[in-house]
This record gives structure tokens, C-alpha cells and sequence, in this order.
């Protein structure tokens, strides 16, 4: 099938360029990506190297300031500088041999710079401080601080230092260009990425108008009219694509739909005519058998009643059995809840009078309790008033009664605090004493109660056995009554079959009559419909 893929073929081509493209900025910015990296990273260990430098720097200032201010003074804590430089210069160095690698001339000039600081540490400092450790050498140290192979050495190594520091001045000025350039080019990618994508969308969007949409309008259209009942006119095929193949799909059914049509229309105007025919005969037919079915209707009719009438009173009678078995089931079902209430009543007598019980001797516990509570607080007293006498005779002891004025003291809290604790709980036993009485009145008055509701349990079980008794003697009565109504209804009900089986051949005979005409009326109905939906059609 030749160019049946056409469309799938052009769409996916322009995404196939969409991705190339993507992809393609993708690769450029990530290249970008890795020189900004490369650049950022060399930038950030030139910083380094220049901070350690000035630490390199500093940190021999300190010892050269602080070994003047030893010379000068004398004193130890003007040495606390000088002290602090060394390892802070051991740090420094070991940063900048890590940071500067492998460049030759770097760690040339970082190895001239080290040895004239550790020279002038060596021949310098250290000698300066031990002769300034002795009087009588103390003008030999200061002389050997202010000679000027001192001032050489700083000379040297700051002179070596400045030199790696120039070249990491001018390599993070390098890294800042590289960056830059590494910055616009990552721009110019994105940007240059995102106009061809423009470019390629505004094509696929052009070509989908003109190869999707326009087409589609057409085929639209013409699906409108096949539905409002054009059937004659025809999709104009421009292509041989997927959308080309849809219209001669179209075309194809809408000439198949006015074939179909034209046959329907002859086809309905036959069948419209055979059904006026067997429509008049039905009609002819049921006339006669409504004759016959309105003769047996009236004898049927009457035996009917008759009927009736029994089985109204057979069933009224049986309802009336039905309600007075329920009634005596529901009085038997009442007497048993009557009972178990009473059996309730007396346990709930029962369990009060136990709660009563054990309330009263939880009173009576109470009551103990405060006799125990009254001689806590007649102890705390006396200890109070010990402690009292304790502190007097540790006043008048003086000083050796401090330690036993203490203990006094002590025993005089613990009686206070021993006090209040037996007032708080001499206040809630007396709270509780009352919720006992409380409660013995309440449990009393629900024994009282009990014992009433027991009494009436009582009268209403004798009420509902009497209930009960004259219920079932209803229901026997009812069950004769309805024996002698059966007997009576089943000589009825023999003549009422002889003339249902005749009614019934009556109703089928009408029935299938009357089918039969209502069967031809749709037939008609049906035919005239046919007909209305073929001229919608224009051929």
C-alpha cells in the first residue's frame, strides 16, 4: 500500500530533528558544563594558594613581632605571638605544598621561601631566645635581631612568595576569561538550540495545517451533510496518506448507504400493503370473538362474586386466627420479659443491700482511719514541741549546739509538714465520709425502689397469664369457625373452575385476535416509518 505511512513518516521526522537538535545543544552545553567546572575549580585553588600565602606571611610577622616584644620587655607572655607562628607557618606550608603539585617553578620558590623562614627561625629566633633568656647575653640576642640577615631572609622569602603569588594572580585572571567565555558560549548553545526548535515547531505546525487540518475540515463537512441526508455528494481526494484513505472510505459508504437506501424504499411500500391487508381480516375476526367472550364473561361474572364472597370471609377468618396467634405468642413472650424482670428486681434488691453493706463498713473504716490520723497529729505536736525545747537547749549550748540546733531545726519542719499533711487528709476523709453517707442513702433508696417495681413484675405476670388464657380460647374458637367456611368453598370453587377453563378459551381466542390486529397496526406503523426515513435520503 504505497505512502499509506505518510503522515507518520513526516511527524516523525520533524521529531527526529527536535531530538537531534536537543540533543545536540545538550552535548554543547555539557561540554560548556565541564569547562566551567574546570575553570571554576582551577580559579578556586589559585584563591587558595594566595590565602595561604598570606597565612605563609602572617604567620611569620607574628613570630617576628612577637620575638622583638620578648627582646624588648623581657617578659615570657610577650612570646605568645612568636609561639603561635610556628605551627600556624607549619600549616601554611603544608597547605601550599598540597595546593601547588607538580609546577616546578612554584615549589622552586616555595622551597626557597620554607628554607629562609626556617633559617631565620633557626639562626635568628631560637638564638635570639635563649640569649635573651640570660642578663648578661641579653645585648648579643638583641644584636642578632637587629643585624640585617634577618631583614635578608624576610626579604627572600617574601620575595619568592610574591613571585608564586603574582603567577596565581595572573592564572585566576586566566580561569575569570576562560569562565566568562565558557559562560557565553553555554548562552549561545541554549539560545541557538531553542531558535531551531522554534523554527522546526512553526514548520510541524505548518505542515500539520496544511496536511491534518485542512483535509480534516473537508472530510468534516462532508460527514455533516451524510448525516443531515445528502447522500450524492462525493470527498475530493488529494492524497494518498492516511486522511486520503479515510475519504475513499467515506465515498464508499455513502454510496453503499444509497443503494441500501433505494432498496428500503421498495422494500417498505410492499410491506406497507400486506399489512393493510392482514389488518382488515384481524379486525373482521375480533368482532366475532368479542361476541362470544362478552356471553361467557357474564356467567363467569356471577359465579365469580359468589367466590369472591367466600374466600373474603376464609381469609378475613384466617386473619383473625393469624392476629390471635400472634396475640398469645406476644402475651407468652410478654410473661417470660415479665418474669425475668422480677428475677432482675430481686437481684438488683439484692446487690444493693450488698453495696449497702460495704459501704457502711468502708464508713466504719474511715472512722479508724481518723483515729490513726488524730495520733499522727498528736505526734507531730509533741515532736513541734521537742523540737521547740531541742533549739532552746542548742542556743544555750552555743557554738558546740550548732550541729544539734540543725537537727532541730529539721525536726520542727518535718512536724509542721507531718501537721498539714494530717489536716489535708483528716479534710478528704472528710469529703469521703460524706460521699459514704450520700451513697448509703441513695443504694437504701434504690433497694426501696426495687422491691416496688417487684411488687408491680408481680401483678402485671398475673395479668398477662389471664391475657393469655382467653387468647388461646379465641384462637379454637376461630379454627372451627374456619374448618366449616372450607367446606362451604370447595363446591364453589368447583363450579368457578368449570367456568374459568371456559372464560379463559374465550380470552385466549380474543387475545390472539387482538395481537394479531395490533401486530398489523405496528406492521403499518413500522412500514410508514420506513418510509419517512428513506425520503430523507436524496439519491
Amino acid at each position: 500500500m504505497p505512502n499509506s505511512f505518510g503522515l507518520n513518516r513526516s511527524l516523525g521526522g520533524a521529531i527526529a530533528a527536535i531530538a537531534v537538535v536537543s540533543l545536540l545543544g545538550s552535548g554543547v552545553v555539557l561540554v560548556t558544563l565541564g569547562q566551567l567546572h574546570e575553570a571554576t575549580g582551577a580559579r578556586g585553588r589559585s584563591s587558595q594558594v594566595i590565602r595561604a600565602l598570606g597565612e605563609f606571611r602572617a604567620a611569620m610577622l607574628n613570630q617576628e613581632t612577637g620575638l622583638r616584644g620578648y627582646l624588648i620587655t623581657g617578659r615570657t607572655s610577650s612570646l605568645e605571638p612568636y609561639q603561635a607562628g610556628r605551627p600556624a607557618l607549619d600549616a601554611a606550608i603544608g597547605r601550599l605544598d598540597a595546593l601547588i603539585g607538580r609546577d616546578a617553578d612554584a615549589s622552586r620558590w616555595l622551597a626557597d621561601a620554607v628554607t629562609a623562614a626556617r633559617t631565620w627561625q633557626t639562626d635568628i629566633g631560637e638564638a635570639a631566645v635563649r640569649g635573651a633568656a640570660d642578663p648578661a647575653t641579653r645585648p648579643e640576642a638583641v644584636r642578632i635581631e637587629s643585624e640585617g640577615s634577618g631583614k635578608r631572609l624576610f626579604d627572600v622569602f617574601r620575595e619568592r612568595l610574591a613571585a608564586i603569588e603574582s603567577v596565581e594572580e595572573q592564572a585566576r585572571v586566566t580561569q575569570n576569561a576562560r569562565l566568562a567565555q565558557a559562560e557565553r558560549n553555554a548562552s549561545l548553545a541554549l539560545w541557538g538550540a531553542a531558535l531551531v526548535t522554534l523554527l522546526i515547531c512553526i514548520g510541524i505546525g505548518i505542515a500539520i495545517n496544511r496536511l491534518i487540518v485542512r483535509p480534516l475540515g473537508g472530510v468534516m463537512g462532508f460527514v455533516e451533510r451524510v448525516g443531515s441526508g445528502d447522500l450524492t455528494g462525493r470527498i475530493a481526494l488529494t492524497s494518498r496518506d492516511e486522511i486520503g484513505r479515510l475519504g475513499m472510505t467515506l465515498n464508499a459508504m455513502a454510496a453503499g448507504l444509497a443503494d441500501l437506501a433505494r432498496t428500503n424504499r421498495a422494500a417498505t411500500a410492499d410491506l406497507n400493503a400486506a399489512a393493510a391487508e392482514i389488518r382488515a381480516s384481524a379486525q373482521q375476526q375480533a368482532a366475532s370473538v368479542e361476541e362470544q367472550f362478552a356471553a361467557v364473561q357474564e356467567t363467569a361474572a356471577t359465579v365469580d362474586e359468589i367466590a369472591h364472597s367466600g374466600a373474603q370471609i376464609t381469609r378475613r377468618a384466617g386473619e383473625v386466627i393469624a392476629t390471635a396467634q400472634a396475640t398469645a405468642q406476644t402475651a407468652r413472650s410478654g410473661l417470660r420479659a415479665a418474669t425475668d424482670t422480677a428475677k432482675a428486681m430481686d437481684a438488683i434488691r439484692e446487690q444493693g443491700e450488698a453495696v449497702a453493706g460495704n459501704i457502711v463498713a468502708l464508713s466504719e473504716k474511715t472512722q479508724t482511719i481518723g483515729d490513726i490520723i488524730e495520733t499522727v497529729n498528736d505526734i507531730s505536736e509533741r515532736t513541734h514541741l521537742l523540737a521547740l525545747n531541742a533549739a532552746i537547749e542548742a542556743a544555750s549550748a552555743g557554738e558546740s549546739g550548732r550541729s544539734f540546733a540543725v537537727v532541730a531545726s529539721e525536726m520542727k519542719l518535718l512536724a509542721d509538714q507531718a501537721k498539714g499533711a494530717t489536716n489535708q487528709v483528716r479534710a478528704i476523709l472528710s469529703e469521703i465520709q460524706r460521699g459514704i453517707n450520700t451513697s448509703v442513702m441513695l443504694t437504701e433508696e434504690a433497694v426501696k425502689r426495687a422491691a416496688a417495681g417487684k411488687t408491680r413484675t408481680d401483678a402485671t405476670v398475673r395479668t398477662i397469664e389471664e391475657m393469655a388464657a382467653r387468647v388461646e380460647e379465641n384462637v379454637q374458637t376461630f379454627q372451627q369457625i374456619v374448618a366449616s367456611t372450607n367446606q362451604q368453598q370447595l363446591g364453589i370453587e368447583q363450579v368457578t373452575g368449570a367456568l374459568q377453563n371456559i372464560r379463559q378459551a374465550s380470552q385466549q381466542t380474543a387475545a390472539g385476535t387482538r395481537e394479531v390486529e395490533t401486530a398489523s397496526a405496528n406492521l403499518t406503523e413500522l412500514a410508514g416509518g420506513l418510509l419517512a426515513l428513506a425520503d430523507r435520503y436524496r439519491l
